[in-house]
């Protein structure tokens, strides 16, 4: 696909995109364009339907080397999010036949929609940017001698209205985001270990002017990172905590927000072992903190809000050896609360524990939110469709309706009931990390990080587990990871 995507003049770009809703007819900007009625009589043709997304080509005989007309769908109900799905859409369409450089003319086509329900410019180039940058991502720095490997092209886009091209920037670099956590999650696990991850955090940080500290070794022991030690201690590949932290020119007084980010760079289940075909894909049991790693990009590059924000990923792999923590074991957390294990594949709310105590000792938060591929149960409950959302506060939740709005990353909220934690308890400690029945299974992680929020700190929890990957192409995003989370964290601060 195209890289690097560059939004600028060029004198002559080869291509021409023109908007058409379904049902209407072409506007009188869009005519005015047609010098040869190319794009009339491609209208005419029984595949433009003018659906959203669809696209119908047209080949002038002079100016472009074709036209490509943009289907939007029904004015009544037009849904701009759909310009992501549009973005996509044309991007393989440009990628196919060759062309490294088009305009847009879709001025004229969307002042034809109801004055209600008019658009900026901006959000329009927003949209369209996210859907360039999303199509654009590819992983194949790992293909050897025998595989071909298509070089990339650049792609120039330009527009007819300054705020249309600076909401082509703006949504490329949600993109990017994306993109950053899509490559981390696609990264094996021999490579991505959990210091490699410290690294690119490290890299990451240093480009975008954030700070990045990695705790490990003696700093966890030192600070009591006991969900963080015991999970990792049978790897050779040594657990971390990685803290990034974006510090704005203002606003420093501010609390900040906090993301605590699942960052496994490989989960066997441990001595509770993933059997069968289990532990295919376990690389991605880092998505989590993928996504948060996305997000502080977006955050220091794009958002730039005026207000600090902290991303704590905590980071191991769950491995088996003879230090392997066992069932049976019984640990105890910096606030006090200790944990019987039952299952050493119910890890990851151990290492969130530890983030999550962190974050309400330790930095004085206007909110956490944490992010994992957490449980099954929440794939059952809400399949690939919608991420699940628990939240102790009702504007927290609304903040997350309102940026799942604007960045088509959907989040259901879930119920969160004092009854839920009963579920937890065990016999011989004050609770256990994986109860003996499955009912509310997905609300069972939640109930267990509950205990690990101070009273009085308001919190969400979003559990990937059904969105981070995709096994067929959804709008821009082919087939492997989705970079879930990185665009949404950062319009929740946005809002915040």
């Amino acid at each position: 696909m195209f890289d690097p995507i560059k939004v600028g003049s060029r004198s002559k770009p080869k291509a021409l995109v023109v908007g058409m809703f379904s049902g209407q007819s072409l506007d009188a900007a869009t005519k005015a364009l047609d010098t040869d009625g190319s794009i009339a009589a491609a209208t005419k043709r029984s595949e433009a339907t003018g659906d959203a997304g669809s696209i119908v080509q047209a080949y002038p005989s002079k100016g472009y080397d074709r036209v490509l007309i943009l289907g939007l769908g029904d004015k009544a109900g037009f849904d701009i999010g759909s310009l992501r799905n549009a973005g996509g859409a044309i991007g393989r369409a440009l990628n196919a036949a060759g062309i490294n450089s088009v305009e847009f003319a879709l001025s004229g086509a969307m002042g034809k929609l109801p004055k209600k329900a008019q658009v900026a410019p901006f959000d329009v180039g927003t949209m369209l940017g996210e859907g360039f940058g999303l199509v654009s991502w590819t992983y194949d720095i790992l293909r050897g001698s025998a595989t071909t490997v298509s070089k990339k092209s650049s792609l120039t886009i330009t527009g007819n209205h300054k705020k249309f091209d600076d909401g082509l920037k703006r949504g490329l670099g949600m993109a990017n985001g994306s993109n950053i956590a899509r490559t981390l999650s696609q990264t094996p696990p021999n490579i991505a270990t959990p210091m490699w991850i410290a690294n690119e955090c490290k890299k990451i940080a240093r480009k975008s002017g954030m700070k990045c500290t990695v705790f490990s070794g003696k700093k966890l022991e030192d600070e009591k990172f006991t969900g963080l030690i015991n999970v990792g201690k049978a790897s050779e590949n040594k657990p971390c905590m990685i803290r990034m932290e974006y510090t704005p020119k203002s606003g420093k007084s501010k609390s900040p927000i906090v993301f605590v980010g699942k960052t496994m760079t490989y989960d066997s289940g441990g001595l509770s072992i993933k059997v069968g075909g289990g532990m295919v894909g376990m690389k991605r049991d880092k998505d989590g903190g993928c996504g948060v790693i996305g997000a502080m990009d977006i955050i220091a590059n794009v958002i730039k809000p005026n207000r600090p924000v902290v991303a704590l990923l905590m980071a191991a792999e769950n491995s088996i050896s003879d230090e392997a923590y066992r069932p049976d074991d019984v640990i105890e957390f910096r606030n006090g609360v200790t944990v019987e294990v039952t299952n050493t594949d119910a890890e990851g709310r151990l290492v969130m524990a530890d983030g999550l105590c962190w974050a309400c000792e330790k930095e004085n938060p206007e909110f956490v939110v944490d992010m994992a591929t957490l449980t099954g149960g929440v794939v059952v409950a809400l399949g690939s469709t919608y991420s699940g959302l628990w939240s102790n506060d009702d504007g927290v939740v609304e903040k997350f309706n309102e940026a799942a709005a604007a960045s088509g990353e959907r989040v259901w909220r879930m119920p969160l009931h004092a009854e839920y934690k009963s579920l937890m308890k065990s016999p011989i400690a004050d609770i256990l990390n994986s109860a003996p029945v499955r009912e509310a299974h997905p609300i069972q992680g939640a109930a267990f990080l509950e205990h690990f929020v101070e009273d009085g700190v308001k919190w969400a929890h979003v559990d990937i587990a059904g969105t981070h990957a995709t096994k067929s192409t959804k709008g821009p995003i082919n087939p492997g990871p989705t970079g879930f989370g990185a665009r949404l964290l950062a319009e929740v601060v946005e809002r915040s």
